[in-house]
């Protein structure tokens, strides 16, 4: 690593408000975290040294830490509605949305055809960095300096979606679910339109592990969708009554 990249992640560091990097393998560390995989392939060199392995460390840290502040935040709430606040702030676009806040796309490395297509204002690249930033920050000790910067992140956007309806994302309350119980990602499909184009009905089920595990309607494929997950939840016993 030259003394050019050094820097880079000194300056971040310090506008983050986090303590200096002290050794050679620690900057190393924070390099990868903020590596795209387009570069490592361009490059051809190791897989590994790309932010992927860190960004599966990273995600449940942040789980973590997100659990614990809203537990501790909202002592009367049941899981249910813990479950969905948390799923909209561990979202990627909420992600992607703190990540701009610390600038951190200006610092993450790609190959040069990702950078041409925009790949440090991407949501997914920004998502998967900053959880990837996570896991080399806890990896180098600093369990205090995470939470620190989490909940400076968090509070006013946690604030935001408690007070709103963007809680009540049932798809995300779903995703989240069924990828923590190792079932992947649910895919959604339209089985049927109705109505003149200008006023169409449609009608979507949800899949997990390729069988249906609820339908919905509406007016739009989203409505539809988010209708259909919400019955999903039920399936699952997993709705906050």
């Amino acid at each position: 690593m030259d003394d050019r990249r050094r820097l880079q992640l000194d300056t971040l560091m310090e506008s983050l408000d986090l303590s200096p990097i002290e050794t050679p393998s620690v900057y190393d560390l924070f390099d990868r975290a903020l590596t795209h995989s387009s570069f490592t392939y361009e490059n051809k060199l190791n897989s590994l040294e790309n932010y992927e392995r860190l960004e599966f460390l990273g995600d449940a840290v942040l789980k973590l830490i997100v659990s614990e502040y809203l537990f501790e935040r909202f002592p009367d709430y049941r899981e249910g509605e813990l479950t969905k606040i948390r799923a909209v702030i561990v979202s990627d676009a909420t992600l992607a949305d703190f990540a701009r806040l610390m600038e951190l796309g200006e610092f993450m490395v790609f190959g040069k055809s990702e950078a041409r297509n925009n790949g440090a204002n991407k949501v997914s690249n920004l998502a998967c960095g900053f959880e990837a930033f996570l896991g080399a920050l806890f990896l180098d000790g600093r369990l205090v300096e995470i939470r620190h910067l989490l909940v400076s992140l968090l509070e006013e956007q946690v604030t935001l979606v408690d007070m709103s309806k963007t809680k009540d994302n049932y798809k995300a309350v779903l995703q989240e679910l069924t990828q923590a119980e190792g079932h992947g990602i649910p895919a959604y499909r339209t089985v049927l339109e109705e109505g003149p184009p200008h006023n169409k009905t449609f009608f979507i089920e949800v899949l997990v592990n390729q069988e249906p595990v609820g339908h919905g309607q509406g007016k739009s494929k989203k409505e539809a969708q988010q209708s259909a997950a919400k019955m999903a939840l039920e399936v699952f016993n997993a709705l906050e009554e």
